[in-house]
């Protein structure tokens, strides 16, 4: 995309150790007198690709990425079934973000995240507005009950081909109930062919639901078993717990960030995250900015707006 940064290598990186035998893989790039921003990735689960570096001004900006526990570098990886997920939780990915911004001795920082990245900035941020500059927050969610049951149910009135493909993926006394969790029990199967599928299943409906918005393709990495399998074992987990937080939690506690400078960035097109959640969080919370990208759909389409405005608060 020509609205990004140039391709750049990490100057520094490690693994954190954040207890519980869990390593989290960080690196940071950019500018070593630069303003701190964090990079929350996807999924849950999906962990940050290398073109997450030319998202920020390397000049302007210190960038810190991370892989969420137990994805993409850091270890355990929720690719082997042997790897106990119970501690990997909202709480857990907070206390790691935590962990790593002292680490690196940061004081405050911005916080930058897209899809679950969201959730998850927003939760980080209540927990902590005071080591948060600023938010930028491509293609909102807040992972309730009622956005999982969305994604997982009501969105088969625009694809029930694919829909019904899904619903039957899972055992036909569980299709009327909480598909993420029938999901997350077949993917704990002590049976490799049975998890091999059930995410092979899930990776499917992912690729359908996020499909509208210009510039869509389809995701490259769900080719790959390991990343198919890490991803399908996370984000089933925590959809089907709704994120581990309160329900309605992410908006009820939004004046915890009332003095906090945010950009939310939203496509119209993207049933995913519908615009309504950026919209209500954007309504109760004055030192947001809401920006619609009307041909944008799931993170497609805004990073002219994501740009513009990390170019701004670098100056602030």
């Amino acid at each position: 995309m020509t609205d990004r940064y140039p391709e750049i290598e990490p100057y520094d990186h490690g693994m954190l150790d954040v207890g519980g035998g869990n390593l989290v893989y960080w690196e940071v790039c950019g500018n070593p007198a630069g303003k701190p921003a964090v990079l929350l990735h996807g999924g849950p689960g999906a962990g940050f690709e290398a073109g997450s570096r030319r998202n920020l001004d390397p000049a302007a900006y210190r960038m810190v990425l991370f892989d969420q526990r137990n994805c993409g570098r850091s270890t355990p990886s929720a690719a082997d079934p042997a790897t106990d997920l119970s501690a990997n939780t909202t709480a857990t990915l907070i206390a790691d973000i935590e962990s790593l911004r002292e680490h690196l001795d940061i004081d405050r920082w911005l916080v930058l995240g897209a899809s679950w990245g969201t959730t998850l900035g927003l939760a980080y941020a209540q927990a902590h507005p005071d080591r948060v500059t600023e938010l930028v927050l491509n293609a909102v969610t807040t992972t309730t009950h009622r956005e999982v049951a969305w994604i997982t149910r009501d969105m088969g009135r625009i694809w029930p081909e694919a829909w019904a493909r899904f619903q039957d993926g899972v055992p036909a006394a569980e299709r009327d109930g909480n598909l993420a969790a029938a999901y997350s029990r077949l993917l704990e199967s002590p049976d490799p062919a049975i998890r091999e599928r059930a995410a092979r299943d899930w990776c499917a409906w992912e690729d359908v639901h996020v499909s509208l918005g210009t510039g869509w393709m389809p995701y490259r990495r769900f080719q790959d078993p390991v990343f198919r399998m890490t991803f399908a074992r996370l984000v089933t987990r925590y959809w089907s717990n709704a994120a581990f937080l309160d329900d309605g939690q992410l908006l009820r506690d939004v004046g915890r960030l009332a003095g906090i400078p945010a950009v939310l960035i939203a496509g119209r097109q993207d049933v995913s995250g519908p615009v309504d959640i950026a919209w209500h969080l954007h309504d109760a919370w004055p030192a947001s900015e809401l920006v619609v990208i009307e041909d944008g759909g799931h993170g497609t389409g805004g990073m002219g707006a994501l740009v513009a405005a990390t170019n701004r608060f670098a100056r602030a």
